[in-house]
């Protein structure tokens, strides 16, 4: 690989990981059920359609995760959940004409803390009132440490095509620190009982940068996810962020490691998953070189969603959960965060959204270019500025901030194309950041660069 930038202060700056574009901090009150209802109402009949659907328990908290999730061991909260959820479907089926279905994801938390008959009746409900396409992707998050085959058998009948398991990290004195303890074997026993179902498409996700975590120790959580044979691996930067997410509090910073561990951790692991076969896809995914997202990526077909990268091409994106968020072509719209407010919106027959964001021209033209920089490492910014904006020059004000980046050696400039540098792909999300019109106008707290 080639030398890495050597100022290490662009890797402590702190930038949204675009997965949006505005991004969640900007989201306002401007946008609500009403606003929700009548976008959904104006999508055609032929919209292609993503639906992500979230389930905010887990059986335990882990100390990194960042994510909007509470901890139970009890049924009623379940059982709960899974009955708003049910009557959250049908409200939206109702008040739209589109139906078609292509990809479809369950995230959390745990979702299949909710157990394969609960899962199934969902599923079913799902089924009853859209339309799956019959090759559609249809995902689940899971707990390797919770996987048996009662569940396995109940994903199978679900018609769930592709599951992603939670790893983070294989070396015990790492996993003590996040509070999540996991054995090689645990997560090996749950991948062989998803192939033995017949599940082929296996994703394994992972991290860097948590508590003492060293190089030896990302090495070695790589290898051996690889020995896995997964089909895609995801490797996450860990996002301390107390502020947001309390029980990181239970972490020392003092244990994390500095800017320039992080990028040694980051550039190490990405090594070795290529020398291992992989295809490196955007800033954090890899996969088999016959899977579909390292296919898309070679065809400039990539996207990236709130899931991180995908396949996905569907026109519109809806939530349903607490805290969920969707994309619609008028904008995004998110659903309130604790299971109270949610639920007591969706029994009342109306949707639990409470912000959201309505696109300008602007914005679709400043998300397309941003999207592009995530997925393929280069973009003609003044192409996609005169297709949609009708100026090619509508982003030249960009400059000065990429003027910093091409000096230090992450990105080249030709005209208006700008394309991130072998060396600076660890820097993608700052080059993105230089078409960021909200990030300079309000304070707004993300993870650190690298």
């Amino acid at each position: 690989m080639s030398a890495i930038p050597s100022n290490l202060v662009l890797a402590e700056k702190s930038v949204p990981r675009y997965t949006s574009y505005p991004t969640a901090p900007h989201f306002s009150a401007n946008v609500g059920t009403e606003t929700y209802e009548a976008w959904l109402a104006a999508l055609p009949v032929t919209t292609r359609l993503s639906l992500y659907l979230h389930v905010p328990y887990c059986r335990e908290l882990c100390s990194y995760c960042g994510c909007h999730t509470k901890a139970t061991r009890k049924a009623e909260p379940l059982d709960g959940y899974a009955e708003i959820l049910a009557r959250e479907i049908a409200l939206v089926a109702e008040k739209t004409p589109a139906r078609t279905v292509t990809h479809a994801h369950w995230g959390g938390g745990t979702p299949s803390m909710l157990g394969g008959q609960r899962l199934l009746g969902l599923t079913d409900a799902l089924r009853s009132h859209f339309a799956f396409a019959p090759h559609a992707e249809f995902s689940i998050e899971l707990d390797p440490r919770y996987v048996d085959g009662e569940l396995v058998d109940a994903l199978a009948a679900g018609g769930i095509t592709r599951v992603s398991l939670g790893v983070q990290d294989f070396n015990p004195h790492v996993q003590k620190a996040i509070g999540r303890v996991q054995p090689l074997e645990t997560v090996a026993r749950a991948v062989d009982l998803l192939r033995r179902r017949g599940f082929a498409a296996i994703n394994l996700d992972l991290m860097y940068g948590l508590p003492h975590q060293r190089e030896e120790d990302v090495i070695r959580t790589a290898e051996l996810a690889a020995s896995l044979k997964p089909s895609r691996l995801a490797l996450f930067g860990y996002a301390h962020a107390p502020w947001f997410a309390k029980r990181q509090s239970l972490i020392e910073s003092s244990a994390l490691p500095g800017a320039a561990e992080r990028l040694k951790q980051a550039n190490v692991a990405r090594k070795t998953l290529v020398d291992l076969g992989f295809v490196a896809i955007g800033l954090d995914h890899f996969a088999l070189p016959g899977d579909r997202l390292a296919i898309y990526a070679g065809q400039g077909r990539l996207r990236r969603n709130f899931q991180g990268y995908t396949t996905d091409q569907a026109e519109a994106l809806l939530p349903f959960g607490a805290s969920s968020i969707g994309r619609l072509p008028q904008g995004y719209v998110q659903n309130a965060a604790d299971v109270g407010s949610w639920r007591r919106a969706i029994e009342s027959g109306r949707f639990a959204t409470i912000k959201g964001a309505a696109f300008s021209r602007d914005d679709l033209a400043r998300a397309a270019v941003i999207e592009r920089l995530m997925c393929d490492f280069s973009v003609d910014y003044g192409a996609i500025a005169e297709e949609i904006l009708g100026d090619d020059a509508a982003f030249d004000a960009a400059q000065p901030d990429l003027s910093q980046l091409i000096r230090e050696g992450v990105a080249t400039q030709e005209g208006r194309r700008v394309t991130i540098t072998e060396a600076g792909r660890p820097f993608m999300r700052l080059v993105a950041s230089a078409f960021d019109a909200y990030l300079p106008t309000r304070a707004a707290r993300h993870s650190v660069a690298v």
